[in-house]
């Protein structure tokens, strides 16, 4: 189960990561096909700013951060619904 600002943060971290391989101060001895992958991947790569604007216009995907009674109640009522739908919780066939 994600949350909204779990995912928020995952997608800014990654972004970080990728800037940290294109940057040889951060990352001196990698090979240069993977500094050119990273920055490419940059290249379409949200912002900040387009996270932001994620974040304001889909709260219920993207959210830069949840007070701890909202992350308390969401995971609660995440869990309870896995728990309740069939199509999560359908029986597996034995294997024998």
């Amino acid at each position: 189960m994600t949350l909204p600002d779990e995912r928020y943060r995952a997608v800014v971290q990654t972004r970080r990561f990728l800037l940290d391989l294109c940057n040889p101060q951060h990352t001196p001895r990698l090979p240069k096909l993977i500094r050119d992958t990273a920055r490419s991947m940059l290249r379409h790569y949200p912002s900040d700013w387009d996270m932001q604007r994620a974040a304001q216009a889909c709260p219920e995907v993207f959210q830069e951060r949840m007070e701890d009674l909202h992350r308390f109640v969401a995971a609660g009522q995440q869990q309870r619904t896995a728990a309740w739908d069939p199509e999560v919780n359908q029986p597996q066939p034995r294997e024998d």
